[in-house]
C-alpha cells in the first residue's frame, strides 16, 4: 500500500479509536494496536501451525485483525507471568473487504470495517469466541 493510502487508513483508524467507549480505551492502553499492511510470513506460519488458518489461505484475504496473547478470562494470578497481548490490524485486507479506495464512500466503508475489526479483536481480549462475536454483529 502506498504511503499516502497508509496515512489515509491510519487517520481513519485514529478517528475510530477516538470514537470508542472508555472501556475500549482501557483495553487499548493495555493491549497495543499494531497496524501493518499484511501479516508477515512468520505470523501466518504460526497461525497455520496452530490450526487458526487453513494451510492454503491467502494472507491478504484471510485476516483483517488478530488478537494475540491470553484473553483476560484465561489469565491466572497463580500462573506464570504473561507478556501483554497485542491487536494487529491489517490495512490491505480491511480496505479490500470494505470495497477499496475507489468507491464513492470509501472512507466511510473503510472506517466501519476498521471499527468492526477493532471491536472484534477487543472482544477476543475479553474471551469472546467467533460465535459470540457473530451474535454481537462483529463476526
Amino acid at each position: 500500500m502506498s504511503p499516502d493510502l497508509q496515512q489515509r487508513f491510519d487517520r481513519l483508524l485514529e478517528d475510530v479509536l477516538e470514537s470508542l467507549p472508555p472501556a475500549a480505551h482501557d483495553v487499548i492502553a493495555e493491549v497495543p494496536v499494531i497496524v501493518v499492511d499484511t501479516p508477515d510470513e512468520k505470523m501466518m506460519a504460526e497461525l497455520k501451525r496452530d490450526g487458526l488458518i487453513e494451510p492454503g489461505a491467502d494472507p491478504d484475504d484471510a485476516l483483517m485483525g488478530l488478537h494475540s496473547g491470553v484473553a483476560i478470562t484465561e489469565a491466572s494470578v497463580d500462573g506464570p507471568v504473561q507478556l501483554p497481548g497485542t491487536i494487529h490490524v491489517f490495512r490491505e485486507a480491511i480496505v479490500e473487504f470494505a470495497g477499496g479506495w475507489d468507491q464513492e464512500h470509501a472512507d466511510g466503508e473503510v472506517y466501519e470495517e476498521i471499527r468492526i475489526t477493532l471491536l472484534h479483536e477487543i472482544g477476543h481480549h475479553f474471551g469472546l469466541d467467533e460465535d459470540d462475536l457473530e451474535e454481537l454483529g462483529y463476526g
